[in-house]
């Protein structure tokens, strides 16, 4: 139990209709009822400045749960919304998982124009037109290569939020010329959700880098602590900044994000980024996703493995080429993997370490 615990901590129960969500979200953020908690917590009761907690799971794996206020909750909804000069009245589709900060988001945002958020999660056939909508690359991978229905729903959107994993620059261009207003977000749970569009922090929020390279954040979206794990929280808060494990840099005043901290593998003593790897492949070769991995190696401590999704067989000797031109000897792929779907964690990051399992079980 949380220092000072005083609030009930009440389970989203996953039967509710988003309208039932949405009014017990008010109370809740109104200090009527109960907090919510998104997601597995053994905790029963929190501070009484909390009013959602939401699990997240990092590219480690390790699960952690995240208290939210009240006041950061709306100033992330009300920021969102003024980006986006979104009015009242404008409406917004639930495409994501209410497990997740990038869905209770939309709840949010939509609560503040005084709309219901239309629920497209589980739907089939043609969707009904919404203002706005916010999905991972996946889908919006997805809608480009097979699902007309999901493409004209993001085409005739005002604007469409991607966020929660990396979106590579030949989908962004793709879904640019496929007319689909494309606003790129960065942010995770600890910061109520994305918190940069476009590369520019929302109002409230501050953006800096750290002599290390880590983007830092802090303003009036910041989470209040991990449940059960204040000292964790508190070595990454500091100053009042909250250090994120993502690496970053500006470029003409825009937030450039160029990985995490440990997607840095060390493969026959040379470092190499696994993030960087996906990146330029992505701009480089289009029809498939691009996922780096690693796997032990005796010979190379790590070793440079590469997961492709694609229905296609790729050419494995023009990508192979290419990595190696680019990044040197080092880069070149130890194995390749092909798969229908690539696993994740959370919202849309890709599992590596699933990659990897995948890969070892197999014969390749």
């Amino acid at each position: 139990m949380e220092q000072n615990a005083q609030r009930e901590l009440r389970a989203v129960d996953p039967d509710w209709t988003v309208r039932e969500l949405m009014a017990r979200l008010a109370e809740a953020l109104d200090s009527d009822g109960p907090a919510l908690a998104f997601g597995a917590t053994s905790a029963t009761h929190v501070s009484d400045d909390i009013s959602v907690v939401i699990a997240t799971t990092g590219s480690s794996g390790i699960s952690k749960a995240v208290g939210i206020s009240a006041s950061a909750l709306r100033a992330s909804a009300q920021a969102s919304n003024t980006f986006l000069a979104a009015r009242p009245g404008n409406s917004w589709s639930l495409l994501l998982p209410l497990t997740h900060i990038a869905g209770v988001n939309v709840l949010l945002r939509a609560q503040g124009l005084g709309t219901e958020a239309i629920d497209l999660r589980n739907h089939s056939g043609a969707y009904p037109p919404a203002d706005f909508t916010a999905i991972v690359p996946t889908q919006l991978f997805r809608a480009l290569n097979h699902d007309e229905n999901l493409l004209k729903h993001l085409v005739d959107a005002k604007a469409v939020l991607v966020g929660g994993a990396h979106l590579s620059s030949d989908l962004h261009q793709r879904a640019l010329e496929a007319d689909i207003n494309i606003v790129t977000t960065y942010g995770m749970t600890e910061t109520t959700g994305g918190c940069v569009y476009n590369g520019s922090p929302l109002e409230g929020v501050e953006v800096s880098i750290t002599a290390d390279n880590r983007i830092a954040i802090r303003g009036k979206t910041l989470a209040k602590s991990y449940i059960g794990d204040e000292k964790s929280w508190n070595a990454n808060l500091i100053d009042g900044w909250f250090h994120t494990s993502d690496l970053g840099h500006f470029e003409d005043g825009k937030l450039v994000v160029d990985g995490r901290v440990d997607d840095v593998i060390i493969s026959g003593g040379e470092n190499l980024s696994l993030s960087a790897i996906e990146n330029s492949l992505h701009s480089h070769f289009s029809g498939g996703n691009f996922s780096a991995f690693a796997v032990s190696d005796s010979q190379w401590g790590d070793a440079l493995h590469l997961a492709i999704e694609t229905d296609a067989s790729p050419d494995q000797a023009a990508i192979t080429e290419y990595l190696v031109e680019v990044f040197g000897v080092v880069a070149k792929p130890k194995g390749f993997l092909k798969v229908a779907k690539f696993p994740l964690i959370g919202i849309g990051k890709v599992d590596r370490k699933k990659l990897a399992e995948i890969f070892l079980g197999g014969s390749h």
